[in-house]
């Protein structure tokens, strides 16, 4: 399996880029290869991409999630992958994020793009495109400021009412205006 990290500086609020980032929806907008990307739920998201040339599929699961913080995941099936983007502010309105992979390409086309870098430099490409994006709105599409932790999901708007309660098999999209 591959590992790498990139990462990049962007110049809007930490809250504006994490709450970019919680619109999966919208990363064919800035993803190379990325076809489309659904969310089933608050944890897990359907992916489809073309990589190396071929269309691959899969499903993966959000393991933590802390708003302007972090967004984990692992696949669950399908081409397997997992990972983590970090937001670490660097003033009020710059933000680093770091993206950290780890995949394992399948196939001799695959294995042979990623030992060239192709694999690398396509994140760097989309982290690249992701700055582009969010610094020319200057605010998010939407946002999500629920929490993931393992098993446990905290959706935002339980802090309206008192102390946030878990909840589980939530079936609604993160989007603008509910989220």
């Amino acid at each position: 399996m591959s590992r790498f990290e990139q990462q990049i500086d962007v110049n809007v609020p930490v809250g504006v880029a994490y709450d970019q980032w919680t619109q999966f929806e919208t990363f064919p907008r800035f993803m190379e290869g990325v076809k489309s990307v659904h969310q089933i739920d608050d944890k897990t998201l359907e992916w489809a991409a073309e990589v190396g040339g071929q269309e691959r599929t899969w499903r993966a699961e959000i393991t933590d999630q802390t708003p302007d913080t972090r967004v984990a995941w692992k696949s669950i099936d399908g081409t397997e992958n997992a990972g983590a983007v970090l937001f670490a502010p660097l003033d009020p309105d710059q933000t680093r994020v770091t993206l950290r992979i780890d995949a394992d390409p399948e196939g001799l086309v695959e294995n042979l793009g990623d030992k060239l870098g192709f694999l690398e430099r396509r994140v760097k490409g989309d982290l690249e495109r992701f700055k582009a994006f969010v610094e020319s709105r200057a605010t998010a599409t939407g946002a999500w400021r629920g929490e993931i932790h393992g098993d446990e999901v905290r959706d935002d708007r339980s802090d309206q009412d008192g102390p946030t309660e878990a909840l589980s098999g939530t079936s609604h999209q993160r989007s603008a205006g509910s989220r």
